[in-house]
């Protein structure tokens, strides 16, 4: 049996750089030093982050932090955050050809979805044949769609987004 080995160019391809941003919409106080110190374990770079009080979730921080890495990113921060239960954040990767985005909510856990090259949630066969599976009905179908989209986590994400386009719009008027 022959082994197959990718070529260089495929190879080189797997380890494709990536365009990241992490957005911790809240994160208590006590948890900065130790998500610092887990991005840094990640990335294999020194960063300080900038945080701003969260209006939305009183005694919670926010932080933005853009990052250009390797495909599978996403996914390891993903991963590191999802374990400290009190924080609300979102990571997406991209490139042209597509990548991941995560959402996280103490009280839904975490979701992921796959993109396209203009950030687009994109379903796969897969996943419409579940759906389908799931009922017959209109609302049933409607529900696990809504789930694969991750439009929970969009509600309950929303509010905390506005925190940063409010500030940016008021920056503006400046």
């Amino acid at each position: 049996m022959q082994e197959l080995n990718p070529s260089g160019q495929n190879r080189d391809r797997l380890k494709e750089s990536v365009a990241g941003l992490l957005v911790i919409h809240s994160a208590p106080n006590a948890l900065r030093p130790h998500i610092e110190w887990g991005l840094q374990s990640i990335l294999g770079t020194w960063l300080t982050l900038q945080w701003r009080d969260q209006p939305c979730a009183p005694g919670t921080y926010r932080t933005t932090v853009e990052f250009r890495d390797v495909r599978g990113s996403a996914a390891k921060i993903a991963s590191a955050l999802r374990g400290w239960h009190y924080l609300r954040f979102e990571v997406r990767e991209e490139s042209e050809l597509g990548g991941e985005f995560y959402r996280s909510t103490p009280e839904l856990g975490i979701h992921r979805a796959s993109i396209d090259g203009l950030g687009n949630i994109v379903l796969t066969e897969h996943q419409i044949t579940e759906a389908l599976a799931k009922g017959f009905d209109d609302l049933s179908i409607r529900d696990a769609i809504d789930e694969i989209l991750g439009n929970q986590w969009e509600r309950e994400l929303a509010p905390f987004r506005e925190v940063e386009i409010d500030q940016i719009i008021q920056l503006r008027a400046i």
